[in-house]
């Protein structure tokens, strides 16, 4: 066609404006401060509440600082637990194997958790002058995996949930601008759908071209369309366009038709879709 910079999809598409997704970031932002400040209290308390039982008085500051490290190396972690979660999920991989594979993954996970929050631990208790005492390694890293494969499945649904949300395009009728997500590699392209061109199928994925430009999105083109709206029109079985960069339309007698756009690119249209245009 004539466009340079072609690329490869690897994700999902679709979110529409900057504004809603840094509110959305911050809801979800909000949402896990409060939720993790519920559950350290609950937490600190149960155990404070438990020991005193079992007739073992610990201090409440001991007691926080196990729970504050565990907290701080989970969210030093998320940044892992999300590439998984986009990694390992359908269509890359089916339901079974995603599972499966996500059940694989609390292993590693687990123990780099525990590694660095006994580390931690230990720099806390020293800082103090005191020395902390993990327990008999083989027994406790088992007791601490148990709770460490429920909080990873808990942050895997958390950051599953926030993926789609980021990727939903803005309600009808918002004032966002649309933009189409594309990823290309370690670049995410953030494309607004005005200032897209045309999309052709190839493959499995579309063709989208923009702004002198063009990326390829892992897409069928009936999902595209349906994503883009009746802002565009298909003007061959593996081909749309955008109604406003229609130029021009000349029609052969065959009844097939060329399509000049704004950019002056041509594109053959099928008669079987003329009445589109």
């Amino acid at each position: 066609m004539g466009e340079t910079g072609a690329g490869t999809n690897g994700g999902e598409g679709g979110t529409s404006g900057e504004g809603l997704r840094r509110r959305r970031l911050l809801w979800l932002a909000a949402g896990l401060a409060g939720f993790l400040a519920i559950q350290s209290i609950a937490n600190v308390e149960s155990t404070v509440e438990d020991m005193a039982k079992l007739g073992v008085i610990e201090s409440r500051v001991h007691v926080w600082t196990w729970q504050l490290t565990s907290v701080v190396v989970w969210l030093a972690l998320m940044p892992v637990l999300g590439w998984l979660v986009a990694r390992l999920r359908p269509p890359r991989f089916s339901w079974p194997v995603a599972i499966l594979l996500h059940a694989l993954a609390t292993v590693p996970v687990s123990l780099v958790h525990v590694v660095a929050m006994v580390a931690l631990r230990m720099l806390v208790y020293a800082a103090g002058g005191e020395r902390y005492d993990f327990g008999p390694w083989p027994m406790t890293l088992l007791y601490e995996y148990r709770k460490d494969a429920a909080t990873y499945l808990l942050a895997a649904l958390f950051l599953a949930y926030a993926q789609w949300l980021l990727a939903r395009p803005a309600p009808a009728g918002s004032n966002e601008e649309d933009v189409l997500v594309v990823s290309d590699g370690s670049v995410t392209h953030r494309v607004p759908a005005a200032r897209i061109e045309s999309a052709s199928a190839a493959g499995n994925y579309v063709e989208i071209v923009w702004s002198g430009r063009t990326l390829l999105h892992r897409s069928t083109l009936a999902s595209l369309a349906e994503r883009l709206g009746p802002g565009f029109v298909r003007i061959h079985r593996g081909r749309i366009v955008r109604r406003a960069a229609v130029r021009s339309v000349e029609t052969d007698k065959s009844g097939d038709f060329t399509v000049t756009l704004e950019s002056g690119a041509t594109l053959r249209g099928s008669r079987r879709y003329r009445g589109g245009l």
